[in-house]
């Protein structure tokens, strides 16, 4: 299809299916939220558990060192052992150095991941992955099982029902992302996980972003680790380490929940359409009033006002709205603990089931937004 005329259906859809869809933006801090947790002290490893010989604190960093005096073998890793994680938003610093001439080295996240020997550390499940090198920071690698690289640097994936692969959209050039990386140098991590939904950035920049659908193969509860990596001598460090964890399952449970955290402005930030992300003024210029199951969207001089349900205890959870021109447009939506996605359906299209765009259908659009503040 002409790119011209896909732009003008999303700009039309934008005056008064942003309106709609993004009834569902209000989701973002739900009532149920545990506020941050520091995972690290800074002065020792209380709450973790791994080799001695490996892991220590240095100026106020985990420290995770490997030397040619003494190699590891296999990789191992530092658990945290105060519970595991299920839907969460972990922010850290890391820093990574290759102590040799090949300039190799290798590290990684561990969340909703399984301890798979204890004695010997070893840890199995995703990874948020990070290497000295140009390529794998900010992937999303699963490690010691069977899928290997989930999702390359710069890829939307949907990892199907099937449990196939198929690469969705585009966050961006590998190169211009690790142009955002500073080598040998501190650098921030935000791992986001909200049901089967799982995003990663790096300094700002969103690195993958992962629809895990194969209900075999994912998991959603489990622990958090530290990776060392065997090879060639490397020094690896974290510190500000801070969990916020949401207990997501409690919206399915009392609906309210999730219609008292949509009530407020929001401003949408980002809309895709037929696999391809449209920008500008056209969408961030509009916003969305909640109250109580009515909506009201301001887009320039344009106004547009509705009705809408919700049904958060299916997954992926459901809205339903109703626009001022009488149509039913039927949706999914999805929250975290700081931002909000809706994809739906319109002329006619079955309600989608994953949040994802295809170049084969102009019906399906998918929106994110964050709460307008005052």
């Amino acid at each position: 299809m002409n790119r011209n005329i896909v732009l003008g259906r999303a700009k039309k859809a934008l005056g008064f299916l942003l309106l709609s869809a993004i009834t569902g933006i209000g989701l973002v801090t739900i009532a149920a939220e545990k506020g941050n947790q520091e995972l690290f002290n800074g002065k020792d490893l209380s709450g973790w558990s791994g080799n001695s010989a490996l892991w220590s604190v240095k100026d106020g960093a985990i420290t995770g060192r490997t030397t040619a005096e003494n190699p590891i073998k296999m990789n191992t890793f530092l658990i945290w052992t105060n519970g595991e994680v299920g839907d969460f938003e972990l922010r850290c610093q890391f820093k990574i150095v290759a102590n040799n001439d090949q300039k190799f080295a290798n590290s990684g996240i561990q969340y909703r991941s399984k301890v798979l020997d204890e004695k010997n550390w070893v840890v199995g499940g995703y990874q948020a992955d990070m290497e000295f090198g140009p390529t794998y920071t900010g992937i999303l690698y699963e490690e010691r099982m069977t899928r290997g690289i989930m999702a390359a640097r710069g890829e939307k994936v949907v990892w199907g029902k099937d449990c196939e692969k198929k690469v969705t959209g585009s966050l961006g050039k590998s190169e211009e992302i690790q142009a955002a990386i500073k080598q040998a140098d501190w650098n921030d991590y935000l791992i986001i996980a909200k049901g089967n939904h799982l995003q990663h950035f790096i300094n700002g920049k969103q690195t993958v972003d992962v629809i895990d659908e194969c209900e075999s193969k994912r998991v959603m509860k489990g622990v958090l680790a530290l990776q060392l990596h065997a090879g060639q001598p490397m020094t690896v460090q974290f510190k500000n380490l801070s969990l916020k964890q949401s207990a997501g399952d409690s919206a399915a449970n009392n609906p309210g929940d999730d219609l008292k955290a949509m009530q407020g402005s929001w401003q949408v930030t980002n809309a895709e359409q037929s696999g391809q992300q449209f920008h500008g003024e056209n969408v961030t210029s509009t916003i969305v009033i909640i109250t109580g199951n009515n909506y009201r969207t301001l887009n320039g001089s344009r106004v547009d006002h509705g009705t809408f349900t919700i049904d958060p205890a299916k997954s992926p959870r459901q809205i339903d709205i109703k626009t001022g021109d009488e149509e039913t447009l039927h949706a999914i939506y999805e929250l975290g603990p700081d931002h909000m996605r809706v994809c739906y359906a319109r002329e006619g299209a079955d309600r989608p089931g994953a949040f994802a765009t295809s170049a084969d259908d102009a019906r399906i659009l998918l929106l994110d937004y964050k709460r307008k503040k005052d």
